[in-house]
């Protein structure tokens, strides 16, 4: 069984933050559940590297953009490679590969004539990189920039969007294309229900893009060549075996390009509408946007170091429930990385080991599994990936609370047989939470398994020293 997962490509007008390495990571810990099914999983992911945004900041930063883009671009896959992020593959929209197939898709929907020539007279929001209308506008600027928009009239390529409402309507609604959480299915509906207006996929005043192969003055609109990069990588259009997508996750923020002009031009190159979409929340520090100007964006690098890369991966997954809108408050890392792993797994390892070892020679008989019942998988398979986390946590700390209540370092002394057949309980249970945890914590999950394994255990130095 294959198993396709992808995360959006991110912008490189700005280094990797931890919105950017919260998905991510939410798709290494899905794809690692997958392997662990026993499935071949394709994870995908990526940078977004054109537009009139890009130029800019490339501009700013006083280099070309193309060397710009070059340097963003590896800042992104260090990051990952720092948080123990393992894909399959890394798809950049300024590769070659991309780039002619982006290509060669257009020229498809133009020779099935879903592409028109048309003038588009409209407001222009640089920061959305899209059209915007004078309805979204709040005091003749846009909302999401605080900018006023540009008035623009140039003559663009369009897609004929509005042939394809009622088919995309009726995928969303029958879950042909699953979209989870339910509050971004209704709103997806939502969109539907307002119209589609036809939309241009070409940009006469951006230079730094694709160009239309058929008309060298028209840059590919940014959102089309962005969301062709999960069939790009899969060497469109030989897709067979490699598509559609089993599962994209998206932030809501991207929702309507994903749920509409996706859908509609898969739907125009007559190729399957991926089977699910999962849409996370919004991403705030401290009851606060991440900018740049409040200085309260963090660095997923910073706390690797802080915390090493499990530690950082914990922090990171650990905050709110995946699919909410939720909030970081990052004085509480510190708190929340001692009391969790110093002072839970950590404790728990150390008190086990160093009782087996005195006790026992450093050897347990293993025991079929388990005292404390979870339904992690189930929590799994629904992608609640929090849920899942928290209850293996919580595992080790029942394991902890065992020790105390049948106060192991007394019982040893006065009843070691019944002390031994706890001790082995609790060993055995560590080992199955450890098999669990390898897909949130994977560094720190294959030492517990080397420490638990091995002939003869032995206390060892503390995973996760204290902060």
């Amino acid at each position: 069984m294959k198993f396709y997962i992808t995360t959006p490509i991110y912008y490189v007008n700005a280094k990797p933050h931890i919105g950017h390495a919260y998905t991510t990571l939410a798709a290494d810990v899905i794809s690692r559940f997958q392997k662990s099914q026993g499935r071949d999983c394709f994870f995908l992911t990526g940078t977004d590297e054109h537009g009139a945004k890009v130029a800019l900041s490339a501009k700013e930063a006083g280099k070309d953009p193309q060397k710009f883009t070059d340097e963003v671009a590896q800042e992104f896959k260090t990051a990952w490679k720092n948080l123990g992020i393992e894909y399959s593959d890394f798809i950049r929209t300024t590769e070659t590969r991309h780039k002619e197939r982006v290509k060669k898709f257009l020229e498809n929907l133009k020779e099935k004539g879903i592409l028109y020539e048309g003038e588009y007279k409209g407001l222009y929001c640089t920061g959305c990189e899209n059209f915007i209308t004078e309805k979204e506008l709040v005091d003749n600027k846009c909302q999401n920039h605080k900018k006023e928009p540009e008035q623009v009239i140039e003559k663009n390529w369009f897609f004929k969007l509005s042939n394809y409402t009622k088919q995309i309507k009726e995928l969303i609604e029958s879950d042909k294309i699953l979209i989870r959480p339910e509050f971004a299915k209704k709103e997806a509906l939502g969109l539907l229900e307002q119209g589609l207006d036809d939309f241009s996929i070409s940009r006469e005043k951006v230079s730094w893009g694709v160009k239309l192969p058929w008309d060298e003055n028209q840059s590919v609109y940014v959102w089309v060549d962005a969301l062709l990069n999960y069939i790009t990588a899969r060497e469109y259009p030989n897709l067979k075996g490699k598509w559609p997508a089993d599962l994209q996750l998206i932030g809501k923020d991207i929702l309507k390009f994903h749920v509409i002009y996706w859908p509609a031009m898969l739907l125009a190159a007559e190729l399957d509408p991926p089977k699910e979409l999962f849409v996370h929340g919004y991403f705030t520090i401290d009851g606060q946007k991440m900018s740049k100007s409040l200085g309260n964006v963090i660095d997923p690098n910073d706390l690797v170091k802080d915390y090493g890369t499990d530690g950082a991966r914990y922090l990171i997954l650990s905050q709110f429930p995946f699919g909410q809108d939720g909030d970081v408050k990052a004085d509480m890392f510190k708190e929340q990385y001692n009391s969790d792993l110093a002072n839970g797994i950590g404790n728990l390892l150390s008190r086990a080991s160093n009782l087996i070892e005195k006790n026992f020679d450093g050897e347990f008989e293993k025991k079929e599994s388990s005292s404390v019942k979870r339904d992690f998988n189930v929590l799994m398979l629904e992608y609640k990936l929090y849920e899942a986390l928290k209850s293996v946590i919580s595992g080790f700390s029942e394991l902890d609370k065992k020790i105390d209540q049948s106060k192991l370092w007394n019982l040893v002394k006065t009843d070691k047989e019944k002390a031994g057949k706890i001790l082995s309980e609790i060993a055995s249970e560590i080992l199955v939470l450890a098999g669990e945890l390898e897909l949130f914590l994977p560094e720190t999950a294959e030492k517990i398994i080397k420490q638990f394994t091995q002939k003869n255990i032995k206390k060892q130095e503390p995973m996760f020293p204290r902060k």
